[in-house]
């Protein structure tokens, strides 16, 4: 077995992964990891999740996939279960985090369209992360992950993350959208503040621009609540998800209200997009996370984690700079201490975390941890901080 028929296109642990159960993955040399990456917040209900197993098998004896040229009762049902448990209206399936994003910028500038045909440009965040396709790379409001793929998709504008006088210095009738994370996930885990995006609502409103709510990462049940605009008491036109969707089966799907439902047959499509194996894996998913008690159980956890890793930053306030985050989507800030290496050390001692960000450590284990997993977790993590001296 070689690694030389791959392209160099990923910085990887050098590990080999084998198999996994709940919050444990094996490496092919039988070594164990306690898994608080979970695929990058994708696995929600860790590894081998029995009924999500079950449902996979049993679907793929029935269906794998039809296109969308025909109705399928699992589509239609998770599309239902979707709206229901959003601000409603429908929703268009794809496979990925950046084609929801793509789906929502044409759902967007068809709108501006209704209206006049200088209304196409979209305003987002800088440090943004929508996603490495073209649409959603010219709203990724990064030069590191731009400049090579240049020129750019043209209409797409920035302001700074939580600065409402910045969004309102580049606002006009020219722009259909406001495309925002309410918690920036590649960039270090920056939660929006309450009132920034209450008023973001408010000048899209004023302006007629859709809001379009990227939660590629932080929904799914990752912050104690379903989507992590129900914590800020503001809905957008548009919800984008992907990633914890499926459980680990490719899935994404955007959910727009009745204003930004403007699509018609041709204008968009998706040849995987909503397959019947797919959409059989969301349900199980959402099913799970709506169980009585699952997501209160999410938030206490998370909870838990925050508060001794807060103890860790006021032991190691010259290695820790800030803890950050909501629910069990957490970043540890790193001080003077390169973030990969930081990871690298937290592989070899059994712990997989993603990194974010130069400078800043992601937490994003299965949603079903376990709080002595947690504690094992923060003994590896103060182990490691141990390692690393004091300049």
């Amino acid at each position: 077995m070689t690694k030389d028929y791959l392209m160099n296109t990923y910085s990887r642990f050098e590990i080999v992964l084998d198999h996994g159960k709940g919050a444990l993955v094996w490496d092919k040399d039988g070594k164990s990891y306690l898994d608080f990456a979970a695929g990058i917040a994708v696995n929600v209900l860790g590894h081998s999740h029995p009924k999500l197993v079950s449902t996979i098998r049993e679907q793929a004896k029935k269906l794998i996939h039809c296109s969308n040229l025909y109705w399928t009762e699992p589509q239609m049902k998770l599309a239902e279960i979707l709206s229901k448990n959003s601000m409603g209206g429908r929703v268009f399936f794809v496979n990925s985090g950046t084609e929801a994003n793509e789906a929502a910028i044409k759902l967007a500038r068809k709108y501006g369209k209704k209206f006049s045909p200088d209304k196409y440009k979209i305003l987002s965040a800088f440090d943004s992360f929508h996603g490495r396709t073209y649409g959603s790379l010219s709203a990724t409001a990064q030069p590191k992950y731009q400049k090579d793929f240049t020129p750019l998709v043209d209409g797409f504008e920035y302001f700074e993350y939580n600065n409402i006088d910045s969004l309102n210095s580049k606002i006009s009738e020219q722009f259909c959208a406001v495309i925002i994370e309410p918690i920036q996930g590649e960039s270090g885990i920056i939660p929006a503040n309450k009132n920034f995006l209450k008023a973001i609502r408010k000048i899209c409103d004023e302006y007629n621009a859709l809001l379009i709510f990227d939660e590629v990462q932080c929904g799914m049940g990752r912050t104690g609540k379903l989507f992590a605009y129900q914590h800020y008491d503001v809905e957008p036109d548009i919800l984008t998800v992907a990633k914890g969707l499926g459980g680990g089966i490719p899935i994404g799907a955007v959910v727009a209200n009745e204003k930004a439902d403007v699509f018609e047959p041709s204008d968009h499509g998706s040849t995987f997009g909503g397959n019947p194996l797919a959409c059989s894996a969301g349900i199980t998913v959402m099913n799970e996370l709506l169980n009585e008690g699952f997501l209160e159980k999410v938030d206490e956890l998370g909870d838990f984690l925050k508060k001794e890793l807060e103890k860790m930053r006021r032991s190691y306030p010259q290695k820790i700079k800030d803890i950050r985050g909501i629910g069990l989507m957490i970043g540890i800030e790193l001080n003077k201490i390169k973030a990969k290496d930081f990871a690298n050390k937290c592989v070899e001692s059994g712990l997989l975390v993603a990194v974010a960000g130069n400078n800043t450590i992601r937490l994003l284990p299965p949603l079903i941890i376990k709080k002595k997993q947690i504690n094992e977790a923060v003994q590896i993590i103060g182990k490691v901080l141990e390692e690393f001296k004091d300049e």
